[in-house]
């Protein structure tokens, strides 16, 4: 599993083995499958992009093209040990009903997601006066999915408005894991593990 993104090998060592997970927005599945050989997973995935559901099916792999704003309703209540939603929230639509959602449907939720309140992001629209281009972050404001700018701190705010329990958080600067200490300025990405 060392080969995932790093988000995803967090996510990945936590995930409990022999559970059952979906992963909305699962992309190449990647996580799915080292999920399905290192932990014996029932792992299923939602993808939008139609290219990446069809290699995740040529990888063996249980997925459906499906989007997270409409199509998690589809599913039943605690149907899931896991949901998670890596890099996806804000991509968006309601990421607040996609995260009810998530938990409707999972005992657990892990959503991970790029800090857009990390110093270089803020350094760059206070000394460019642009949309910061970074490694996590690597299209022009133009050609983005990215609809919601959200923040470290947004998060925490909206979970606690809601009244889910943050179980785990981790924060990565680059591929290194670091602390919640100004984790709002300090991290570029972040993973929460949630439950009601």
């Amino acid at each position: 599993m060392s080969a995932l993104r790093p988000d995803l090998a967090i996510i990945a060592r936590e995930v409990a083995p022999a559970s059952r997970i979906l992963d909305v927005g699962c992309g190449d599945g990647a996580l799915m499958a080292a999920l399905r050989d290192g932990k014996q997973v029932d792992a299923r995935g939602m993808e939008l992009d139609r290219a990446n559901v069809t290699e995740c099916v040529a990888r063996g792999l249980s997925v459906i093209q499906g989007n997270a704003d409409t199509d998690l309703a589809d599913y039943p209540d605690a149907a899931f040990d896991y949901a998670i939603l890596s890099q996806t929230l804000q991509t968006t639509m309601r990421p607040d009903l996609v995260l009810e959602q998530l938990l409707r449907i999972g005992k657990h939720a892990f959503v991970s997601f790029p800090n857009f309140a990390h110093w270089r992001v803020r350094l760059s629209l206070l000394w460019g006066g642009r949309m910061p281009v970074t490694r996590l972050l690597p299209v022009a404001w133009y050609e983005t999915p990215n609809i919601h700018h959200v923040t470290i701190d947004d998060f925490r705010a909206l979970v606690k408005e809601r009244g889910i329990r943050v179980d785990g958080a981790w924060f990565l600067s680059g591929d290194r894991l670091t602390s919640d200490a100004a984790a709002n300025f300090r991290a570029e990405h972040a993973v929460f593990l949630l439950s009601r």
